[in-house]
């Protein structure tokens, strides 16, 4: 007989959350009972998990003791105050904010990338990387491994989904209200998101990067084991509403191919590559990466400005790869590791 577990999920009705649970039964996750969890403010509503509909809990008032895998995405603070009470009541967390992410004693894990590390979870605690690094080291792991990578440029276009529920509101208000003529009313981001862009994610750093920023900078090198990785990001938000694209430039140790690259890429777990030399034959949000699971990578080609450069293009839903299923691939591997 299958071993079954109890699993709660800590957000459950935020716009991760409800992916969680529906990749949670999607993948036939051996639950014995399910626990979503949420602020006083939804507790009492019902949630849909396969053919049952089941009552959010309030977490503030939640006893841990039972609970077997807990999986986090509520905000950094909530994972900061209530993280540590469910592994002291013997809970594997797997959060997704980024509460843990930098500390030594939490491993932050790709499921394609780096699983050996939940092979130590001295905490009981695993971070869930930031999106947009997590769908870039799916996609430079083979060649790192391959070639060594000095150096990455990248340039982020991230969804509004990135910003939650509220993200994903005002873009369609304000796309609603500029069509009827009338004037955006910016809340959630600081200027007007809809048929705009806006070069800026997360706070502002003393060195002029924001966080989200630096965020693709210590992620990459904890994940890939190697501090000298040079990392030159810049984030920005776009009119999207689901799926992360990002401008890849690497420079690497030793040269590769576009040909190598391609076969290492096509090889690699969680990876599609979509790279023909036609119009519409590379990936994009839309027509590739969202509801999808895997990594999508297109436009690869050498660097006409240096010797040992190579360019791609990496689409993912920042929802499903970027947060949910990479926390329940981590909650599989955990489960695996312990049979």
């Amino acid at each position: 007989m299958t071993q079954t577990y109890t699993v709660a999920v800590v957000g459950a009705t935020g716009a991760v959350g409800e992916v969680m649970l529906s990749i949670l039964h999607e993948r036939g996750f051996p639950i014995k009972e399910l626990i979503p969890l949420a602020s006083a403010r939804s507790a009492g509503e019902k949630i849909d998990f396969g053919n049952q509909k089941i009552v959010v809990r309030d977490l503030a008032t939640f006893d841990p003791k039972g609970v077997d895998i807990a999986l986090f995405s509520a905000g950094g603070s909530i994972s900061k105050e209530y993280g540590p009470k469910f592994a002291a009541a013997g809970a594997i967390v797997i959060d997704n904010s980024s509460a843990f992410r930098y500390d030594d004693d939490v491993p932050l894990v790709v499921s394609e990338v780096n699983p050996d590390a939940l092979k130590n979870i001295p905490r009981g605690i695993v971070a869930n990387p930031n999106c947009s690094t997590m769908q870039m080291v799916v996609a430079l792991a083979p060649i790192h491994r391959a070639v060594g990578i000095e150096r990455i440029n990248v340039a982020t276009y991230q969804s509004v989904s990135g910003g939650g529920r509220s993200g994903m509101e005002e873009l369609g208000k304000q796309t609603a209200a500029i069509l009827g003529f009338q004037e955006p009313d910016p809340q959630r981001f600081p200027v007007q998101i809809a048929f705009n862009l806006i070069p800026h994610i997360d706070e502002f750093m003393d060195n002029g990067y924001t966080k989200e920023e630096m965020k693709l900078v210590w992620e990459t090198r904890k994940i890939l084991g190697d501090e000298n990785i040079q990392v030159n990001p810049t984030a920005v938000r776009v009119p999207v509403f689901f799926g992360h694209s990002e401008a890849v430039h690497i420079e690497t140790r030793n040269k590769i191919s576009v040909a190598e690259a391609r076969a290492l890429l096509e090889k690699a777990p969680g990876v599609v590559v979509v790279d023909d030399r036609v119009p519409g034959g590379y990936p994009t949000p839309v027509t590739h990466a969202s509801g999808q699971d895997p990594v999508f990578v297109g436009r690869l080609r050498e660097d006409v400005s240096h010797p040992r450069g190579l360019d791609m293009w990496v689409v993912s839903d920042n929802i499903r790869k970027g947060a949910a299923l990479n926390a329940v691939q981590l909650a599989e591997l955990v489960l695996k590791n312990r049979a």
